[in-house]
């Protein structure tokens, strides 16, 4: 497989995921991009030890977290700034509302449910993340129960 495919099967998946990490659209296409940006340097020396996937998503793993390492050094100010209006107006709202609730996780929690809505299979998320394979199904059960009442508190859903 060679780079453009590469780019072309996973870079909307990566956006996602560090667009869960972030919840800003910008820094999660500069994310996205730097993620892309290592894959292409190092592809040469991808050794093959894990799939192709679990070896990207790590990549964009350790770059989100970074970056959030990153931002909490960095006082902030926000900016008003409007999201741009859809047709689906109301699906947008919660996905919006999702990406929220993910961003108040912690951070091992935003890695496994990030990864989870990619459907990525529980063992390679649990290579992802460094965790056994039943640790990890069991935080994932934990989180989607966390998200679920967040969702039903702020009346979600119908």
């Amino acid at each position: 497989m060679d780079f453009n495919q590469i780019y072309a099967a996973y870079s909307p998946r990566i956006f996602r995921v560090c667009m869960a990490y972030v919840n800003d659209h910008e820094q999660a296409k500069d994310l996205t991009q730097e993620t892309f940006i290592s894959v292409w340097k190092n592809l040469s020396s991808f050794r093959n030890e894990s799939g192709i996937s679990t070896w990207i998503f790590r990549i964009a793993t350790n770059n989100c977290l970074r970056a959030i390492e990153k931002s909490k050094r960095i006082k902030k100010t926000d900016l008003p700034y409007h999201l741009p209006v859809t047709p689906d107006e109301k699906k947008e709202e919660k996905l919006q509302f999702l990406y929220n609730c993910i961003a108040g996780l912690e951070e091992t929690e935003r890695i496994i449910i990030s990864l989870v809505l990619e459907d990525l299979p529980q063992a390679e998320i649990a290579s992802i993340i460094g965790l056994s394979h039943a640790n990890t199904r069991v935080k994932i059960h934990r989180i989607k129960e966390k998200l679920t009442n967040k969702f039903k508190q702020h009346g979600q859903f119908e």
